[in-house]
């Protein structure tokens, strides 16, 4: 057997289509985010302005975060000493998963090591305890749900992205004696949409259903003191458990789920994804700990950001760049093909210092490739006018179709 062939044409195929990824060989400026170090591709750093992470907020940049780590890491020490069984509950994790029950309105909540882990995690252990319990779930949800879906061993259905009769119609199909739950996003972050949750939980109480609602790309964004989605609805009560991340607003690192005491009480006994891994450091806990309750506190990241968010938007459209519909903080631009969208970014970070990366499939359906863009509070109308001109000049020179 020639192991070699097979794993070279594996990675020869996504080369053939265009999905090979590169990832870029970066450093983050403390202090002066968005700018940023690059190392690859020319001898020594170059600075370049990042357009595409997760830490929305620039939260992991923020004094209090930075200040909180460095305490805890003086005081405590690097890591955690194991798993929570073995090592025990560190302070930190405990104050941690008290603020986030708080912060979701529930009674008790679970960290994980992050929110890949947390959705496997809770969706296959939840499945498990559920005897013939059938999951009804978005078709858009993120990888991590589905995996946890398939490992619960659960019957799935999977309902049409945000279509309450679809959902309904299967619902209504399955006998009212079967337990049942929905699992679905609050903000789905390929295309900036928002699910109907308070539609949902109607449905959810009607056939008596549970819901799972992942909250990752809201928690610390929207709602008055970051509670996501959810909380700005004011339906947070009604859904059955919350997922969110410490690793995206909140700018650190981890996962959690919030739920009742019994549910959570359920997830810490029986799930293996948080049984048998390291708990997160100390350190990082700190830094979430701290990162949280500023943004309980403060709404002027939140603010700045969905300005900057909604101002890129605009000159996006005023510039006839073909910015895909989006009533939320991320921006995605339309490329409709993995090559041409890979070459975009390339010469985005060789030629002008701009580094957004491509999001081909199967992250995104084929034919819907495209550049996602994450302005944050400290991008300035004069990096988007920067950025407006060089996507301008390379549409150009690709001879790319810009908007009607």
């Amino acid at each position: 057997m020639d192991y070699d062939r097979i794993f070279k044409a594996a990675i020869d195929r996504l080369h053939s289509e265009g999905r090979y990824r590169v990832f870029i060989d970066i450093l983050r400026t403390k202090g002066q985010y968005p700018n940023a170090q690059c190392f690859a591709g020319h001898n020594g750093p170059k600075p370049i302005t990042v357009w595409c992470s997760n830490d929305y907020l620039g939260m992991g940049q923020h004094p209090a975060v930075v200040a909180a780590m460095e305490e805890a890491l003086h005081s405590v020490g690097a890591g955690s000493g194991g798993t929570r069984n073995i090592g025990g509950n560190t302070h930190y994790h405990v104050e941690l998963e008290r603020e986030l029950a708080s912060l979701h309105g529930k009674q008790g909540a679970l960290l994980f090591t992050s929110g890949y882990v947390s959705n496997e995690a809770a969706l296959s252990t939840l499945g498990k305890l559920l005897p013939g319990c059938i999951i009804f779930s978005d078709e858009l949800n993120h990888a991590s749900m589905i995996a946890g879906i398939r490992n619960s061993g659960c019957e799935k259905k999977v309902f049409r992205h945000n279509d309450l009769e679809h959902l309904e119609e299967l619902l209504a199909a399955t006998p009212a004696e079967t337990p049942k739950l929905i699992a679905f996003e609050s903000v789905y972050s390929m295309d900036g949409d928002i699910a109907p949750i308070a539609e949902i939980c109607d449905l959810a109480d009607k056939y008596e259903a549970l819901t799972y609602l992942d909250e990752v790309h809201a928690v610390g964004m929207y709602g008055a003191s970051g509670g996501g989605i959810s909380e700005r609805d004011g339906v947070a009560h009604r859904v059955t458990l919350i997922e969110g991340t410490l690793g995206k607003a909140y700018g650190v690192m981890g996962g959690y789920v919030t739920a009742s005491t019994d549910i959570i009480d359920c997830i810490r006994s029986y799930a293996p994804g948080f049984i048998f891994t390291t708990s997160l450091s100390p350190v990082l806990v700190a830094g979430a700990l701290a990162s949280v309750k500023h943004l309980k506190a403060s709404a002027d990241e939140r603010t700045a950001q969905q300005s900057a968010a909604a101002l890129l938007k605009a000159k996006f459209a005023d510039a006839g760049l073909p910015v895909m519909p989006s009533v939320t903080h991320i921006v995605p631009l339309l490329v409709g093909c993995p090559v041409k969208a890979k070459g975009i970014s390339d010469i985005l970070l060789a030629e002008y210092g701009l580094y957004v990366q491509p999001i081909n499939y199967p992250t995104v359906p084929r034919g819907t490739e495209r550049l996602r863009f994450t302005p944050g509070p400290h991008h300035s109308a004069e990096m988007m006018d920067e950025l407006v001109g060089a996507l301008v000049e390379i549409w150009d020179r690709l001879e790319l179709r810009l908007a009607a």
